[in-house]
């Protein structure tokens, strides 16, 4: 009798055991430091972000959360790399707008953004900025298009690569005005907002988180911002929709991580991030960046993400563009 029932009694105990050791995976997290995957190089909105968000992280979770810089690849190298770690919690993603880009634009990817990346947290939703070196002729978008039609192919638009929010905004920009620019992909946004100060290109349009500091400096000459309302970080700068209805574009952020990643992990960070955007020095610091608080749970970052590649499919198909 006692053999009959030991096998049962041992499952069920395991069982138990497992369901306790739970809540311990959470509260022992993090035990040691987190690798938060940034796809591009340091100095860009996303880099800026990760490290405004992983100073926090580090200071109320007890571990440092590094950033790790991959470029390349368009953003996919970095994401690739997270799809394929250990899903224990110590590697995280910085999502961005050219993660739901590249779910359509590139035909070879070796992830599913959607199946391979569980959601964590939101972090912010920034317009982007279109910009133009000082000198530049043009003053306002109506004489930009103006300009760049009497000058086919000579205006020269920078990104911070094929497929971002950055290269999009713009392939938007162009798809809805009739006019042709020549595209200059950079390895992030920092390279290509030094050529655009120094005239080497004619036009971004950037995320404002990396271009602020530039625009305040009069380094660069903002002309509109891609948002459908008006900034609250530059209220005097119009929006490209005053000049062409319907155009809309803005950039997010957020932290992505495996699939398979503990439940209990995510909740711990989600729960720590949502608490970083309501503190005050927190959010003047993103509003500093021209970005709002994007607060929730993963689900509805999940939402975010899943909505972002929807938009942004029908903007691939429109525009005719496509990686390899």
């Amino acid at each position: 009798m006692r053999n009959m029932f030991a096998r049962p009694l041992a499952i069920l105990l395991a069982g138990a055991a497992l369901v306790a050791a739970a809540p311990a995976v959470a509260a022992d997290y993090p035990a040691k430091p987190v690798r938060w995957v940034v796809p591009y190089p340091p100095g860009g909105t996303t880099d800026i972000l990760a490290r405004l968000i992983g100073d926090y992280l580090s200071r109320h979770l007890g571990q440092t959360f590094i950033i790790e810089n991959k470029p390349g690849g368009g953003n996919n190298i970095g994401t690739e790399f997270v799809a394929r770690a250990p899903h224990d919690g110590y590697t995280v993603l910085l999502v961005n707008p050219a993660n739901g880009i590249n779910a359509s634009l590139y035909k070879n990817l070796k992830f599913d953004l959607l199946k391979d990346i569980v959601p964590v947290a939101g972090i912010t939703r920034v317009p982007n900025v279109m910009e133009v070196n000082p000198n530049f002729p043009a003053k306002t978008v109506a004489e930009f298009i103006a300009y760049a039609k009497a000058n086919p192919g000579k205006v020269n638009m920078a990104s911070s690569g094929t497929g971002t929010s950055v290269h999009m905004s713009g392939e938007l920009f162009m798809s809805m005005t009739g006019i042709k620019m020549a595209h200059v992909p950079y390895k992030g946004s920092a390279p290509a907002l030094t050529d655009l100060m120094a005239g080497t290109v004619d036009v971004m349009f950037d995320n404002m988180p990396s271009s602020i500091g530039f625009i305040q400096g009069g380094k660069i000459r903002p002309m509109a911002v891609t948002t459908d309302a008006r900034s609250k970080t530059l209220p005097d700068i119009p929006t490209v929709a005053e000049t062409v209805p319907g155009y809309e574009a803005s950039a997010w952020f957020g932290m992505g991580a495996p699939k398979g990643t503990p439940a209990e992990v995510i909740a711990k960070i989600n729960k720590t991030i949502n608490e970083a955007l309501k503190d005050p020095q927190m959010i003047a610091r993103l509003a500093d960046l021209g970005g709002a608080p994007m607060p929730g749970t993963p689900a509805d970052f999940g939402k975010v993400m899943s909505d972002e590649v929807a938009k942004w499919k029908k903007v691939v198909e429109f525009s005719g563009a496509t990686v390899e």
